[in-house]
C-alpha cells in the first residue's frame, strides 16, 4: 500500500528526498493498511533533536474499541544522526522545508519517504499549467494529423 501527497508536487519544487522509519500505534498501522491517510498539509518538524510528523491524518481504524483517540498527533520520525544533523543545516541555509511525500509499508514496518523542498510561487504554478497545456493541445493536433 503506497499513500502519495499529490499536494506536495504541485506546491513545492522537490529538492532531495529521504527514507525514515515511522512510529505507530497499532490501530493507526491497521488503519494504514487499509490505505486511509491524508498527507495533505502535513509537514515534518525538528524538535529537541528529534524529528516529528505534524498535522498527519491517519483516521481512527474502524473496529478499534478506544474512545480516545487523536487523528492529528504529532509523530516520531526515526532516521540515522547524521541524516538528521543534514537535514538541520539544510534547513538553516534557506527557504526550505521538510515535506513528506509517500508511507509505504517495506514488508510488516511502514516507512515514509520525506523530502527537502523549497515552495513554488504562484507564476511558477501558472506557468506549468500552461506548459501542461501546451503540451496536450499540441498531442492532441498530432493525432489528428496520423491516420
Amino acid at each position: 500500500m503506497i499513500i502519495v501527497n499529490k499536494k506536495a508536487f504541485h506546491n513545492y519544487e522537490i529538492l532531495e528526498t529521504l527514507e525514515a522509519g515511522l512510529v505507530l500505534k497499532g490501530s493507526e498501522v491497521k488503519s494504514l493498511r487499509s490505505g486511509r491517510c491524508n498527507l495533505g498539509d502535513s509537514f515534518v518538524k525538528i524538535m529537541s533533536g528529534e524529528l516529528w510528523l505534524v498535522n498527519t491524518d491517519i483516521p481512527k481504524y474502524k473496529y478499534d474499541g478506544s474512545s480516545e483517540y487523536d487523528s492529528t498527533r504529532l509523530r516520531k520520525l526515526l532516521v540515522n544522526h547524521k541524516e538528521l544533523i543534514y537535514l538541520e543545516s539544510k534547513l538553516k541555509q534557506g527557504n526550505l522545508t521538510l515535506i513528506p511525500l509517500k508511507v509505504y509499508s517495506k514488508g510488516s514496518i511502514f516507512k515514509i519517504e520525506i523530502a527537502l523542498a523549497r515552495g513554488k510561487k504562484k507564476y511558477e504554478k501558472k506557468a506549468k499549467e500552461r506548459e501542461r497545456d501546451l503540451e496536450r493541445e499540441l498531442l492532441v493536433e498530432k493525432r489528428k494529423y496520423m491516420i
